[in-house]
């Protein structure tokens, strides 16, 4: 009886990966800015969240798909940092680093994230994402890493980015609303997938923070959230072109800004693996493939954007 369930449910899978799903067209069309300066250039970014294999199939993968750099967790150790740094040189890739601190303790916390991100800049990236402080850190407390990035920003050149993320110090649209009327400084990674999750909604009354966020962001990750979590299953189907179409229409006005003061955009295709993409009970098995659910968005976003 297991036998013949497990069989079933690995069939049925199967069958569902092999169903060929149509992208839809319209997100793919190139859209016109108004008006666009010289400068402008796109950098899609690949994640290695959820990749098993070395740091050279990584970046050899990542090349192959047309993609133009990655976005990492940094290593704690100076080896692991060494080999994607190689990896992505020798592939001719551009490399952003991601990195937060853990611990629970507020000076601890702080300390460890100093220490990683002062550690990031001798990597020399292209840009720094930050998972800066936790939801239950004071405003103050969550305000101390963002004034240590704004001073190392000036030292150092790299932009460093702050990322709404769940669990951290922008985890919601209004507490994000906060740090930016209170920080002129503040630039970040705007990715909406967290807040659709967290204010259980797509944003439509949130209209004026969004706004906001926007006019500050620099760097996007291209996962489509929604109502009840963080990422849909496959964006590739029907049932999510309202998210689709709400997560378009927010990155769109970033890149019109960014056209328009003719800077580069980098966008990170980011849809996780399990438990983030959801699976079947029992065998844990994915519905979907997540390498192939990013570079559809890899070509989606060149085909609209570029």
């Amino acid at each position: 009886m297991a036998t013949n369930r497990r069989k079933f449910l690995k069939t049925t899978a199967a069958a569902g990966s092999a169903f060929v799903l149509s992208p839809f067209d319209s997100f793919a069309k190139p859209i016109q800015p108004t008006y666009m300066s010289a400068g402008f250039s796109l950098k899609i970014m690949a994640t290695n969240w959820g990749f098993d294999g070395s740091a050279d199939d990584f970046c050899k993968k990542v090349r192959e798909a047309g993609y133009d750099g990655i976005e990492v967790w940094m290593a704690d150790d100076e080896k692991g940092r060494h080999e994607i740094a190689n990896a992505a040189n020798k592939n001719n890739l551009l490399v952003g680093i991601l990195y937060g601190g853990g611990d629970k303790d507020f000076q601890k916390h702080l300390n460890q994230f100093k220490t990683g991100i002062n550690a990031a800049v001798t990597l020399k990236p292209i840009y720094i994402n930050c998972h800066s402080g936790r939801d239950f850190f004071s405003y103050d407390q969550n305000k101390t890493f963002i004034d240590f990035t704004t001073q190392l920003n000036k030292k150092t050149g790299i932009p460093i980015y702050h990322e709404t993320h769940r669990g951290r110090s922008q985890f919601a649209a209004p507490i994000t609303r906060q740090f930016i009327d209170g920080i002129p400084e503040l630039r970040l990674t705007f990715d909406v997938s967290h807040w659709c999750n967290v204010h259980e909604s797509l944003l439509g009354d949130q209209e004026e923070n969004i706004s906001l966020a926007l006019d500050r962001t620099d760097h996007i990750h291209a996962r489509i959230g929604h109502a009840e979590g963080p990422q849909v299953s496959d964006p590739r189907a029907p049932e999510w072109e309202h998210a689709m179409k709400a997560h378009f229409a927010w990155w769109d006005k970033v890149v019109e800004r960014k056209k328009k003061e003719g800077k580069t955009l980098t966008i990170l295709t980011e849809f996780g693996p399990p438990d983030y993409l959801p699976t079947l009970p029992y065998t844990r098995q994915p519905v979907a493939n997540q390498w192939d659910i990013n570079v559809y968005m890899l070509n989606v976003l060149k085909k609209r954007y570029a």
